[in-house]
């Protein structure tokens, strides 16, 4: 027979059980947050129901996903982690964690919690799409490169992935691979224009010269891109068709999208239809290209002019062509303010700021600039 204290312990268990079973949330209430995006509130209601000691493995999830919608990362990681002890092999709860740690900048911790999907399961696309954004510096190319190049196996038409393996097939110098990746993508999907923009350097570089004029002229009708109009100006370079490549460079300076590159294709074209007096002034202009130290200055004023005066397509243009001569921390920060301010465009604003940052900008000098970009890296997370 149980002794008296033993069935008293049953008791209160039985009892304590039951008391959180008892716990149940308005149904309806919480369907009308969820309708209405009103995450935060959701959240709230759910830990005030609740509390913070719950050990039920779907209110944690449920939890953890109403703190990460309404963008309290740390409160959703702190139920999201209360789930994963629960059940350490839930892979929804697993992707949350790695997406929340990697909003936060714990990038070693979402490598952690993305390494244990890929041990769940080693076919998961979107596991190694996710990895290999992980890994941006030089020292980490050879692991970026294994997992693009698994999840490009397992999906080889999608669309991102292909792009930023065959970037890193070039940086390797390997253009047949790359041009064979993005060929394979585009088949895919004929109608993206960021994969074909992608492909005509690549092109370039294998001599495919033709495809490059063709698909360069059929871009160039959606939009006046700079990389394809100095890709498709090189391929008419080559093919001789000297008139038709001196009118796109020079379109690039109307464009303010010059650089010693193109002046220099430019000088070699008027060279060949024997026009020595514009020959020799691209010539010029070519070494002055080549040889201020501080040009990328010059257009960071310029690029300020601009906007001020409201010529935001100039502005953009002339803050870019001084990225082409010197990536300074002073250009980054007006990229960053003109894309956040300006024009509006968060997403661009977000890599701008983090470019800044990156560039090691002076903590003495740029101590406002620093502090302000970090706070909008932080703001801008949240909506994009």
């Amino acid at each position: 027979m149980k002794n008296p204290f033993t069935l008293l312990v049953l008791f209160i268990l039985a009892l304590t059980s039951y008391a959180q079973d008892a716990k149940t949330v308005d149904k309806e209430k919480l369907f009308d947050l969820y309708q209405n995006q009103r995450y935060a509130d959701a959240a709230q209601y759910l830990k005030n129901t609740y509390g913070d000691e719950v050990n039920d493995f779907k209110i944690l999830s449920q939890m953890g996903y109403c703190f990460l919608m309404a963008g309290n990362n740390a409160e959703a990681e702190k139920f999201y982690s209360k789930a994963n002890t629960l059940q350490p092999q839930n892979l929804s709860v697993l992707f949350s964690l790695g997406n929340i740690n990697t909003k936060r900048g714990n990038t070693e911790k979402a490598k952690l919690y993305y390494g244990e999907i890929v041990k769940i399961d080693s076919s998961n696309f979107n596991v190694y799409k996710l990895l290999a954004n992980l890994y941006n510096s030089p020292q980490d190319d050879s692991l970026k490169l294994n997992y693009l190049l698994k999840a490009n196996f397992i999906n080889p038409l999608e669309g991102d992935v292909a792009a930023d393996l065959a970037e890193m097939h070039t940086s390797y110098q390997q253009y047949e691979k790359a041009y064979q990746v993005l060929n394979i993508a585009i088949t895919g999907d004929s109608d993206n224009l960021v994969l074909q923009r992608a492909k005509l350097p690549i092109a370039n570089q294998l001599k495919k010269y033709g495809e490059v004029i063709a698909s360069g002229e059929k871009l160039l009708k959606d939009n006046a891109d700079a990389g394809v109009i100095k890709d498709t100006a090189k391929a008419y370079y080559y093919t001789k068709k000297y008139q038709k490549a001196i009118t796109l460079f020079k379109q690039l300076e109307e464009m303010k999208m010059e650089n010693e590159a193109t002046l220099y294709y430019t000088s070699l074209s008027y060279r060949a239809l024997k026009d020595y007096h514009q020959s020799a002034l691209y010539s010029q202009k070519t070494i002055d290209a080549g040889i201020s130290p501080n040009t990328s200055s010059y257009y960071a004023l310029l690029g300020l002019v601009y906007e001020e005066n409201k010529q935001l397509a100039l502005a953009g243009a002339a803050y870019k062509k001084g990225l082409q001569f010197k990536a300074t921390p002073t250009l980054y920060y007006r990229l960053a303010v003109f894309y956040d301010t300006s024009l509006k465009q968060g997403k661009n604003a977000l890599k701008y700021y983090n470019l800044y940052i990156k560039s090691k900008p002076s903590p003495t000098d740029d101590k406002e600039e620093i502090k302000f970009s970090k706070s909008r890296i932080e703001q801008l997370k949240l909506t994009n």
